[in-house]
Order: structure tokens, then C-alpha cells, then sequence
């Protein structure tokens, strides 16, 4: 595994809502550096600042997945499946987000 891999993906919801997985620090300071300049807040300048540090070496790569999550979170731009593993469950939270839709 590269050193600038998440432990797990970010899935976020590009174009008309469709999902892209995002692996790693250098795709996540890729996607960020594309945001458009006019919709960069505060948020924006701390996750692209965190992934070129852990790009560097300077942070830890999961430090910068989690300011990278925040980001796209408060940009809505974050996919359901996310969510569930953000809040810690991983496959089983997953699980269980599918089976409460049925409810």
C-alpha cells in the first residue's frame, strides 16, 4: 500500500450527483485544487493545506482524510455510504443504513 493511501475510500458525489471514490492524499489535493475559486471558504483552505502536509510528510495521512471528509461534508458533497463510515461502523454501519431504507 502507498503512503499516501486512506485506510478506506471517500466517496464523493460529483457532476450530476455521481459517485467518485477518492483513495488517497494526492487525489484528494487534486480534487480540492479543481474546487472552483469562488466557492473556497475556510474549510476548503484547511483540508487543501492538510493534504499537501501529509503529502510532505508532515501529518499523518488519516489526519488529513478527516479535514478532506469535513470538507466535503459541508459542501454536500459527500456520498451517503460515507456517512455510515465516518460515523465509525464501517461494512455493518453500511449494512444497516440499506436495511433501515426498506423500513
Amino acid at each position: 500500500m502507498k503512503h499516501d493511501c486512506f485506510r478506506h475510500p471517500v466517496t464523493i458525489l460529483v457532476g450530476l450527483g455521481f459517485p467518485a471514490e477518492i483513495h488517497g492524499v494526492r487525489d484528494a489535493y487534486a480534487w480540492l485544487n479543481e474546487w472552483p475559486p469562488s466557492k473556497r471558504n475556510a474549510t476548503h483552505a484547511v483540508a487543501l493545506k492538510a493534504c499537501r502536509a501529509a503529502l510532505e510528510g508532515e501529518i499523518e495521512v488519516e489526519t488529513a482524510r478527516g479535514t478532506f471528509v469535513a470538507f466535503a461534508r459541508r459542501a454536500n458533497r459527500l456520498a451517503p455510504d460515507t456517512e455510515a463510515i465516518v460515523a465509525g461502523g464501517g461494512a455493518d454501519a453500511r449494512a444497516q443504513a440499506g436495511n433501515s431504507k426498506s423500513v
